[in-house]
C-alpha cells in the first residue's frame, strides 16, 4: 500500500518513492497540509499542527476552539468566505448573489488504480498495482455542492497527481468562478520560484527568483497554454542546485489558459496552486451536473532539478504518451518548409524526397500550402482538399511515388483555423469563435474555430480523416498559428459565454481522441508556432512536439534545455536548417547545428537539392551516427552538465537505463581568446564500470568520468561543437 489512513487522528499518509505527503482532518472536518517532503518510514504521524490563535483580524473558524482560524490554517482545499483572505482554490456564485462556501469533510476511499478523467487527458496505469487513489469527498452543506479531491499516488516513483471534481447535489443553479486542480501550502516561504517564459521563437527560457510576500504568478490569458508562460512552476530550496536539494514541480495536463502562483502570507506560509485560468471563465453547475478540472502532476525531489526533470521524463514519457510510437523509434524526417515554402510543386517536392533517401533519411513531410489556393498564408485554411495546380495527380499519387522511393509520407494540416478567404467560411461564417456586433480580429489572416460546437468538432473529424485515408501517411503535424480572441460561441447562450474557452479545449481533446484512435498508424506532432502549445495535454494525443519555430543552433540551446527541465527528448522536434539561419541569420556550422538537433527527434528542414558535395557527405555521416544512437537519446536518462543561462558554454548527455552506453554534447557559443583549459565532467555513469570513448579509443572508469571529467580541446571559432559516445568495455 502507497495510502494509509489513522482514523483515530484522522490523518491521511501518501507515500512515493522517496516521498511523503500527510493530510489532516482539522476537528475531523477541515482538511489541512502537514507535510509534503522526504518520505517518513512509519505509517503513523504523531504530529499534529501546531494550532494557535492569533489575532482578532485571524477571525475564529469554529467558536469552540478560537486556536483555528483559516486565516493561518495550511489548507489542502481553500475556498472563500469563512476568514481565509488568501487566494482560494474554488470560488462559486450562489443562487443568492454571495460567494461564502463551507467545505467539511464527508467521505473518503482508497483504492488501487488511478481512474481516468472524463474528457480530459490525465496519466494513466497499466496495471491497478502501479498506483493507489485516494479521493476525499467535501461538501458545503448550504448549497449541497460536493468537492471531490483526488489524489494518486505512483508506487515508484517520486509523484502524486491532483484533480478535483465539482457536483452539484443541490437544488439551484450554481456559477463556478475558479477552480483551481491543485492547492499546497507550504509552511515556510524561503524558497526561489523557477519559470519557463519567453515569447514565439524564443520559448521556455529559465527565471528563478526569491518569492516575497504577496503574489508571484504566471499565467496564460490566450486560449492555449502559450509561448509566453509554460504550465509548470517548481520551487526550491535555497541551497537547491542541478543535482542536489529539495525542489517542488506542479505541472498542468491542461492546454488552455492556466493560472501558476505563489503566495505568500503575513506568517511566511507560500501557499502554491495551478489550474484553469479563473480570468474569463465561468461554469454553469446545474443540479445533478458536475464539472472535472484537469491534472495536476506534483513531483518532488531531493536530487535536485535534474532529479525532478528525470521524474517528469519518465512518467511523461512512459505513463502519458500514448500510442504505437511511445516506444518505439521516431523516423528521422525532411520538411520541405524552409526550402520551398508555398512555391512548390510535385516534381519538387519528390526532388527533395528524392535526395533524403539518398542520405538516409526516413519520412518526408510536406508542409503548408498543398490545399486549396493556399500560395500565402492569406487563404484556405479549412478547405482540406488537395491544390491540383501544384499537384497535378493528386496527393495519393504524390504519396504514392514517396513511398515508392523507400519514404514515408507525412503531411501538415491546422484544422483548428479557418481563414475568411476560404470555401468553409463562406459556407459557415458563424463556425468561427466571434462575438456579434464586434470586428473580429485577424492573426496570419485566419480566425479560430468554435470547437465549443459539436458540428464543427465532427467536421474537422470528418475532413482531417478524408486526407488521412486517400494518401499512404505516416506522420501529421498538427499546427495552431494564432490564439484566441473575441472568445464567443453563437450557439451558447448568455449565461454560458465565459465557457467557451474552456469547452474549445474540450472539443480539441475530443476531436484529437477521435482522431488518433482511428488512425494509430501515423505519428503525429502536435505544433503552435513552434512551441505555443508544447504542454502535457498535447502530449497525450501527440508523442512530440516541434519545439520552436526557430531553428538557429545558438538559440536552440536555451530553448531545448529550458524545455528539458519537463519534457523528455522523446517529444522533441529538432531540424538541421539552412544558414544563414531564416529566423537570426546566424552562420553556424553544419556539424554544429546536427548536435543541437541530435538531442531531440531528429530531422532536417532546407532543400537537399542545393547542397555540396561536403555537405551531403556531412549529413549522411550524422545520419548513419544519430541512428546507431537514436534509441539511447530518445528514451535514455538526461542530464544537464552546463547551462546556457549561464555562461557561453552549453553541455548535456544522455545515459541509458542499464548505465552501460552513454552520448554526451558540448557547445561553445563564442570563442575567446587564449582561453582555460577546460575538463567536462559527466553525470549518471555508472561509477565502477569501464567506458570507452570513440573519440579517441581511450578507456575510463565511470568514476573518473564524473569526477574528473574529460579534457576539452581548445576549439576554434565561434559556434563549435563536441560529440562524445561512451560504450561499455
Amino acid at each position: 500500500m502507497s495510502i494509509y489512513y489513522d482514523d483515530n487522528r484522522k490523518v491521511f499518509h501518501l507515500q512515493s518513492e522517496k516521498s511523503s505527503y500527510i493530510i489532516e482532518m482539522i476537528k475531523g472536518v477541515i482538511p489541512a497540509h502537514v507535510y509534503w517532503g522526504p518520505k517518513l518510514a512509519g505509517r503513523e504521524f504523531q504530529h499534529p499542527l501546531n494550532l494557535v490563535e492569533r489575532c482578532s483580524f485571524s477571525p475564529t473558524y469554529l467558536q469552540e476552539d478560537k486556536n483555528i482560524s483559516l486565516d493561518t490554517l495550511p489548507s489542502e482545499f481553500p475556498s472563500y468566505g469563512n476568514g481565509d483572505f488568501r487566494e482560494p482554490a474554488l470560488e462559486v456564485h450562489l443562487v443568492d448573489g454571495t460567494t461564502v462556501t463551507d467545505f467539511r469533510y464527508k467521505s473518503h476511499t482508497i483504492n488501487k488504480g488511478k481512474p481516468a478523467l472524463k474528457g480530459l487527458p490525465a496519466t494513466y496505469v497499466e496495471s491497478e498495482e502501479e498506483a493507489e487513489t485516494l479521493e476525499i469527498v467535501l461538501q458545503d452543506d448550504k448549497t449541497g455542492l460536493i468537492a471531490a479531491l483526488s489524489y494518486t499516488v505512483f508506487n515508484d516513483q517520486d509523484v502524486i497527481t491532483r484533480s478535483v471534481r465539482i457536483e452539484n447535489l443541490g437544488k439551484d443553479n450554481l456559477v463556478l468562478k475558479r477552480v483551481l486542480s491543485a492547492n499546497v501550502d507550504f509552511h515556510d516561504s524561503d524558497y526561489d520560484m523557477l519559470q519557463l517564459s519567453g515569447t514565439w521563437t524564443r520559448e521556455r527560457h529559465i527565471h528563478k527568483r526569491p518569492l516575497v510576500p504577496g503574489i508571484q504568478r504566471i499565467d496564460s490569458k490566450r486560449g492555449s497554454s502559450s509561448h509566453q508562460q509554460n504550465p509548470f512552476m517548481a520551487l526550491l530550496a535555497k541551497d537547491a542546485t542541478e543535482d542536489h536539494g529539495e525542489v517542488y514541480g506542479f505541472s498542468l495536463v491542461y492546454s488552455g489558459s492556466f493560472l501558476a502562483q505563489a503566495e505568500v502570507d503575513q506568517y511566511g506560509i507560500s501557499r502554491v496552486g495551478i489550474g484553469i485560468q479563473p480570468f474569463n471563465f465561468q461554469w454553469l453547475l446545474e443540479p445533478g451536473e458536475s464539472f472535472q478540472a484537469p491534472e495536476a502532476v506534483l513531483v518532488r525531489s531531493s536530487e535536485g532539478l535534474g532529479g525532478l526533470s528525470r521524474t517528469y521524463h519518465r512518467l511523461y514519457r512512459t505513463r502519458l504518451c500514448r500510442g504505437e510510437f511511445r516506444d518505439s523509434k521516431r523516423p528521422i524526417l525532411i520538411n520541405n518548409w524552409e526550402a520551398t515554402y508555398f512555391n512548390f510543386n510535385a516534381d519538387k517536392i519528390k526532388e527533395i524526397a528524392k535526395a533524403g533517401k539518398e542520405l538516409g533519411l526516413e519520412l518526408f513531410v510536406l508542409d503548408d500550402g498543398w490545399f486549396g489556393k493556399r500560395d500565402n498564408d492569406d487563404s484556405s485554411l479549412g478547405d482540406w482538399v488537395e491544390d491540383r495546380r501544384k499537384l497535378p495527380e493528386g496527393l495519393g499519387k504524390l504519396g504514392e511515388d514517396i513511398t515508392a522511393m523507400g519514404m514515408e509520407f507525412g503531411l501538415w494540416f491546422e484544422p483548428e483555423m479557418v481563414s475568411p478567404e476560404s470555401d468553409l467560411y463562406r459556407e459557415h461564417p458563424d463556425w468561427c469563435l466571434h462575438v456579434p456586433g464586434h470586428k473580429s480580429s485577424l492573426a496570419r489572416q485566419q480566425l479560430v474555430l468554435d470547437l465549443s460546437r459539436k458540428d464543427v468538432c465532427d467536421y474537422i473529424v470528418e475532413s482531417v480523416s478524408s486526407v488521412l485515408s486517400s494518401a499512404p501517411i505516416t506522420y501529421v503535424k498538427w499546427d495552431m498559428n494564432r490564439n484566441m480572441t473575441e472568445i464567443g460561441s453563437a450557439l451558447l447562450p448568455a449565461e454560458r459565454q465565459r465557457e467557451t474557452a474552456h469547452r474549445y479545449i474540450l472539443g480539441l481533446y475530443d476531436v484529437l481522441e477521435r482522431i488518433v484512435s482511428r488512425f494509430p498508424h501515423i505519428l503525429f506532432e502536435s505544433c503552435s508556432g513552434g512551441g505555443g502549445r508544447f504542454d502535457p495535454g498535447m502530449l497525450y494525443y501527440m508523442p512530440q512536439t516541434w519545439t520552436s519555430d526557430d531553428t538557429d543552433a545558438v538559440e536552440r540551446l536555451k530553448i531545448q534545455y529550458g524545455t528539458s527541465m519537463v519534457y523528455p527528448a522523446s517529444s522533441m522536434g529538432a531540424h538541421v536548417s539552412a544558414v544563414p539561419n531564416h529566423q537570426v541569420h546566424r552562420i553556424t556550422p553544419l556539424e554544429t547545428r546536427g548536435h543541437v538537433a541530435m538531442s531531440g527527434n531528429f530531422g532536417y528542414e532546407l532543400d537537399l537539392t542545393k547542397l555540396t558535395k561536403a555537405e551531403r557527405e556531412d549529413i549522411r555521416k550524422q545520419v548513419s551516427e544519430y541512428k546507431e544512437l537514436r534509441m539511447l537519446i530518445q528514451y535514455g536518462d538526461f542530464y544537464r552538465l552546463l547551462s546556457p543561462f549561464e555562461g557561453n558554454e552549453t553541455a548535456w548527455m544522455f545515459v541509458s537505463a542499464d548505465k552501460k552506453e552513454a552520448f554526451a554534447t558540448y557547445f561553445q557559443v563564442l570563442a575567446g581568446p587564449n582561453p582555460p583549459l577546460r575538463r567536462l565532467r559527466l553525470k549518471g555513469l555508472d561509477p565502477a564500470k569501464s567506458y570507452k570513448l570513440e573519440l579517441n579509443g581511450g578507456v575510463y572508469r565511470g568514476d573518473e568520468l564524473m569526477h574528473f571529467g574529460l579534457t576539452l580541446p581548445q576549439l576554434e571559432g565561434d559556434f563549435r561543437s563536441l560529440l562524445f559516445v561512451l560504450r561499455e568495455v
